[in-house]
């Protein structure tokens, strides 16, 4: 029987890595695609011979398409996780330009650059996850480029679901709260905003990669085969309660 394969494109940390492990674990060829090559080649070699890796900028459309010639190459590709991201941080009279657009660059378009190729990569009955965030749905202070970035993802994995709905393609978003990854590490270097995060989480906890891992191992099996268009939210509740303010906090900070 031939082993299906699977790319994570933004794989080499976090959420993606962790998605990695547990789609090799159900038996897939997991291709990892990163921007940081070196650390995707040592992820895809701590997997063994169930893994390969290949250098993705989001940004680039060329990058992404060698990536899915390269998972092509692996065998036949039934699932596509949309994972890489990035964040600035700024009030809306403030925020520089530079950092909107790689921000919208990095997480709406290349996330649309991703779902653009798998489109054309994969096989019929296959399916897409692209990472959204509670920000697509919350808004928070300081968080516009991201919270405006997020919610066209779950907008464009809705239209992706329609078009593809034909050839037995489904396209849904997973939607983490705050979790525990290089992406929100510098949360932390802000005296009391995690504490303000766990605050409104009823589950009274961070996430975990594996929480989200989980969840997309799910929504791209059979076990899911008739979901398809749809947002989970995967954040112990926090979008029950109120987003933290995270400018209130680092003007707090930047005063002293």
């Amino acid at each position: 029987m031939t082993q299906p394969v699977a790319l994570i494109v933004g794989g080499a940390s976090g959420i993606g890595l962790a998605t990695a492990h547990a789609l090799a674990a159900r038996g897939d060829h997991v291709v990892i695609a990163d921007l940081n090559a070196e650390a995707a080649q040592q992820r895809a070699a701590e997997l063994g011979d169930s893994a390969s890796a290949v250098a993705a900028d989001v940004t680039d459309e060329d990058s992404v398409a060698a990536a899915f010639a390269a998972a092509g190459a692996a065998g036949p590709l039934s699932t596509v996780v949309s994972c890489a991201g990035m964040s600035v941080i700024g009030a809306i009279p403030d925020i520089e330009l530079a950092g909107w657009q790689a921000t919208i660059d990095v997480c709406l378009t290349g996330t649309m650059l991703v779902i653009k190729h798998a489109a054309r990569a994969l096989q019929d009955g296959g399916s897409i996850v692209a990472i959204s965030s509670l920000n697509g749905r919350q808004p928070g202070t300081a968080m516009a480029a991201y919270c405006s970035a997020k919610a066209g993802v779950n907008m464009l994995v809705q239209v992706a679901a329609l078009e593809l709905a034909a050839r037995g393609i489904r396209v849904n978003a997973a939607s983490p709260g705050l979790v525990d990854t290089p992406l929100v590490a510098g949360l932390a270097m802000v005296p009391g905003l995690t504490d303000e995060y766990l605050e409104n989480t009823p589950l009274g906890r961070a996430g975990l990669p594996d929480d989200i891992a989980d969840a997309v191992e799910f929504l791209t099996s059979p076990r899911a085969a008739w979901i398809t268009g749809s947002a989970f939210d995967i954040n112990g509740g926090a979008h029950l309660k109120r987003y933290p303010d995270v400018l209130g906090k680092v003007q707090a900070l930047a005063e002293g």
